[in-house]
């Protein structure tokens, strides 16, 4: 049966208003991918980047992002900023999610370390790219939720745990890939320990009342990181032992 058929076909069984939703949906997940395109493209001096890369572009426009909200931001899903997810949390930036994602240069096959998981956006985001994830939420309700609503969606390439995400996951250690979901005010060694040697570290470095800076360190051959200041940034404070 050809796919329009069959979309035809869905349409009338479930009704026109479901259909019209999806489509609605569909319009505004494409609108935001053009809006993040654009806004890389501005950055992309300081990102060290030419532009977006077309697999995280399509890993965005297949992951429902209104999935992963309350149900009373649901409206909102697909406008470019953050939104609340309960626990004095956030659901980040699409744009924010984007350039993390691409910065940490991962494919398929590739195992990424999460600090937290949040609603679970980002993990999804990094699964679409074909990533084996493995994320850490300090929050219990959150990490319920986060790996409750990945489920529905049939991913399996997440994991999520409850607990103090600057421990790691040394068990599954060392990643291709790690990123920091939360502002930090030092890089903690836990977590350059589980990192190969050639992979990357995407974090958003600085206090909750001061200028943030997203940094990128890569680590070489020999242990060394270098690191590179790319954007300033605004996110939540982190929790758990590396608070301050």
């Amino acid at each position: 049966m050809k796919p329009l058929l069959l979309a035809s076909l869905l349409c009338l069984a479930i009704g026109s208003g479901a259909c019209a939703r999806n489509d609605d949906m569909t319009d505004a997940r494409n609108h935001l991918i053009e809006q993040i395109e654009s806004e890389v493209r501005m950055t992309a001096r300081e990102l060290g980047v030419s532009g977006l890369d077309p697999r995280v572009a399509d890993a965005l426009r297949r992951v429902p992002r209104e999935r992963f909200v309350p149900e009373s931001e649901r409206h909102l899903a697909y406008r470019n900023h953050p939104l609340p997810i309960g626990g004095g949390q956030t659901i980040s930036q699409p744009y924010i999610v984007a350039i993390m994602s691409q910065l940490l240069a991962v494919g398929p096959g590739d195992r990424v370390f999460e600090l937290g998981t949040g609603s679970g956006y980002q993990a999804a985001v990094l699964a679409a790219l074909g990533v084996e994830v493995y994320s850490v939420e300090i929050v219990p309700e959150l990490a319920a939720r986060a790996a409750a609503t990945l489920a529905e969606l049939g991913e399996d390439k997440v994991r999520v745990r409850a607990g103090d995400g600057w421990l790691g996951w040394p068990e599954a250690a060392p990643f291709d890939g790690i990123v920091v979901t939360a502002a930090a005010p030092a890089l903690p060694r836990h977590l350059i320990d589980q990192l190969k040697p050639n992979g990357r570290l995407v974090i958003p470095l600085g206090g909750a009342d001061s200028i943030q800076q997203l940094a990128l360190f890569e680590k070489d051959a020999d242990g060394r990181l270098q690191r590179r200041n790319l954007i300033d940034v605004r996110f939540v404070p982190v929790t758990g032992s590396m608070a301050p």
